[in-house]
């Protein structure tokens, strides 16, 4: 079957094409009954608009893409829906690319997105300091880094203080009373996992009092449930008088693993090892025993991110690059607390900006 096109409709209108493209996007600028008799003959004739034609005359779509290192986090899927409650509002659409933490794949979706003439770009990169970021945003694409920082402020950039979230994870373990505990996540090569593991030492560093906690690392190489299996391998498989009582996992994902392996050994959470996990996805909640998270606001880093990139389009040349921070929360649940269903959790040592929320038994 032939597409109508737009000449056809205006040869059946008995209009001009100019007339009809008028009705199509500037329809006050036709007389109500002209304007009718063409919409009368679109819906007639089934017309489509051709969008892609559209925008190539324009210079550029109304895409908006997305480039996350791992889709199949949850934690990616959630910043997604928070971008594209952004491109909802905006009459914009939303293309979600997976780099798999692959820098030639990565580098791959970034240069189809710019061929595509996209809005702008949207990227959890593999290297914040990739130089090919920076060379597509001086081509003219905006690029806002999401979960991640600029290099010398050169991009907007939208994430999470996870020094905070890690030292606000550990001083809940401390005040469990627990003073051998684990941080389980990796590559350290990721800015986060190094972050949290830096706020999680600082923990340590300040807790008063005696006997001194000890901080141990099980680096992983990968942020997933499977590493998290492996890594509760070597936990299990130490001497009892180094086994962490407590572990503080560098996301949930890494946390379910531990907390899956951990349960076939028949170790009872959180009586043999409490365990406290980051991001607080959906997963956690409903864990055979509910995950104790740093909540991290993941639609809102999307939805920020997304606003970000609509003001870099919208003020051109006089753009001032921004960069948005957001504080965690710690929900405390059943992995990590005997007390949780008790009224109120033992404050954090630090009074850092950081919010303990209990969730409900």
């Amino acid at each position: 079957m032939a597409v109508t096109s737009i000449k056809e409709v205006a040869r059946q209108a008995g209009v001009s094409v100019g007339t009809v493209s008028n009705v199509l996007n500037r329809p006050d600028m036709v007389a109500p009954a002209r304007r009718q008799r063409v919409l009368d003959v679109i819906d007639k004739l089934g017309f489509v608009r051709n969008e892609s034609a559209r925008q190539l005359r324009a210079g550029r779509s109304r895409t908006i893409g997305l480039v996350v290192i791992d889709v199949a986090n949850p934690f990616f899927t959630d910043v997604a829906r928070g971008v594209e409650s952004i491109t909802d509002e905006s009459n914009s659409m939303l293309m979600l690319c997976n780099s798999g933490e692959d820098r030639v794949r990565e580098a791959r979706h970034l240069e189809m997105l710019e061929q595509l003439r996209v809005l702008g770009i949207l990227i959890t990169p593999v290297d914040s300091n990739d130089p090919l970021i920076d060379e597509i945003a001086g081509r003219g694409t905006p690029v806002v880094l999401v979960d991640r920082r600029s290099k010398g402020r050169t991009r907007c950039s939208v994430g999470v203080n996870d020094v905070l979230g890690g030292r606000v994870a550990v001083e809940h373990l401390l005040a469990q009373g627990h003073r051998r505990i684990a941080f389980v996540g990796g590559p350290f090569s990721l800015r986060q996992v190094s972050e949290r593991h830096q706020g999680a030492r600082g923990a340590i560093a300040d807790q008063p009092g005696a006997p001194a906690a000890e901080l141990s690392v099980v680096e992983t190489t990968s942020l997933t449930v499977a590493a998290g299996r492996a890594a509760a391998v070597t936990i299990a498989e130490l001497p009892a008088r180094r086994r962490p009582t407590a572990a503080f996992c560098g996301n949930d994902l890494v946390a379910l693993g531990v907390l899956q392996e951990m349960t076939r050994r028949g170790t009872r959470i959180p009586q043999d090892l409490a365990l406290v996990g980051y991001d607080d996805i959906e997963f956690a909640g409903a864990a055979a025993v509910p995950l104790t998270s740093v909540r991290q606001p993941r639609e809102a880093l999307g939805r920020t991110a997304g606003q970000l990139l609509l003001e870099e389009v919208e003020d051109g040349a006089s753009h001032r690059h921004r960069h948005v921070v957001f504080d965690p929360e710690l929900v405390v649940r059943e992995s990590s607390s005997l007390r949780i269903k008790r009224r109120s959790v033992p404050p954090p040592v630090s009074r850092k900006r950081a919010s303990v929320t209990q969730a409900k038994g």
